[in-house]
């Protein structure tokens, strides 16, 4: 076996037990810190039907789905953030290029404002995301009957995520200051204090879309050229843009209605992996994932140690991404990536 190979098959397993660690390592720590023995044995209560104490109780109904949320969510946007980069030939892209982060929050916020329950918010939030990314898909068809161009799509997409940032403003704008404008706030600054076990139902969602991302990143790489060359070696540019676009939006809006609007990881961690693993998209997107998972259960674990209340995701998320994005510039100043 080759050193480049050694290398490569030790570079994979590290990024394939990254994840693993640190979810073992953010399950245990906490307010109450478990041991891992504790950990297994509330595991294996779980699957035997064995009854269970009440820090064990809490350990597999409320920590534990906390985190597997997490990794979930931290792949989905870093799997939308790469492909969009891609798609888009664009490296400041991030999940919400099209709206569906701004739909998703109108859709929450609009709830909220009715007093929906969490599900009715998870829903809405949802629905909101699909509902913005098909209307930029309309307003581009209207103006590019022929073809769809990648400069309408991120027009029509600015123009969509601002109106949709301005329906929020208004819901903020009429919504009660003292119950109403607080969960509003809150929500969009992103967490996932209040996750239980019936929020895993969005694996079931999660799974099929970034199977279909991971099938087809090599199409990626070949629409990264321009859809010239991409139809020149066969690609059908309009169907592998379109199944991608809906996949990451699926992804996006599946996020946001979950944990809110938390921005950086899927513009920043792309990046990161592309430091790791370089451009070609067969290997970017497997790793984007796995370190988008890893990174979102760190911050998560942060969130909820740091201070005696919890910090919003979107505070920490900035805090990181900013600075690591300057450095990119700075690496970079010949030409940004």
């Amino acid at each position: 076996m080759s050193l480049a190979k050694q290398k490569r098959m030790g570079k994979t397993t590290f990024l394939l037990l990254l994840p693993i660690a640190i979810f073992i390592i953010s399950v245990s720590i906490g307010r109450y810190p478990v041991s891992i023995d504790s950990l297994f044995s509330a595991l294996w209560a779980q699957l035997t039907g064995n009854p269970m104490e009440t820090a064990q109780l809490a350990l597999i109904r409320v920590r534990l789905p906390r985190n597997i949320l997490a990794m979930i969510v931290g792949a989905s946007l870093s799997l939308s953030g790469a492909v969009y980069q891609g798609l888009f030939k664009n490296p400041v892209v991030s999940p919400d290029l099209l709206g569906a982060s701004s739909g998703a929050s109108f859709g929450a916020a609009l709830a909220i404002l009715l007093g929906a329950r969490a599900a009715g918010i998870q829903f809405f939030s949802f629905l909101g995301g699909i509902i913005a990314v098909v209307i930029v898909a309309l307003m581009n068809n209207v103006i590019s009957k022929r073809s769809s161009s990648i400069v309408n799509l991120i027009l029509c997409g600015m123009l969509i995520s601002s109106l949709f940032n301005a329906f929020v403003s208004f819901i903020k704008f009429i919504a009660d200051t003292d119950t109403k404008l607080p969960a509003i706030t809150f929500w969009l600054m992103g967490s996932l204090s209040a996750t239980t076990l019936k929020e895993l139902h969005v694996f079931w969602l999660f799974l099929p879309a970034a199977i279909i991302l991971i099938l087809v990143r090599w199409k990626v790489n070949l629409l990264s050229l321009g859809d010239e060359e991409a139809h020149m070696l066969g690609v059908n540019v309009r169907f592998y843009r379109w199944l991608i676009i809906g996949c990451a939006t699926l992804l996006t809006s599946l996020s946001v209605s979950v944990s809110g609007n938390i921005g950086w990881i899927g513009l920043v961690v792309p990046h990161f992996a592309r430091m790791v693993t370089g451009s070609n998209y067969g290997r970017l997107l497997p790793v984007s994932l796995l370190i988008g998972s890893a990174f979102m259960l760190l911050v998560d674990t942060v969130a909820r140690m740091l201070l005696t209340v919890e910090v919003p995701l979107s505070i920490i998320t900035a805090i990181v991404g900013a600075p690591f994005f300057f450095f990119l510039l700075v690496r970079f100043r010949k030409g940004f990536i």
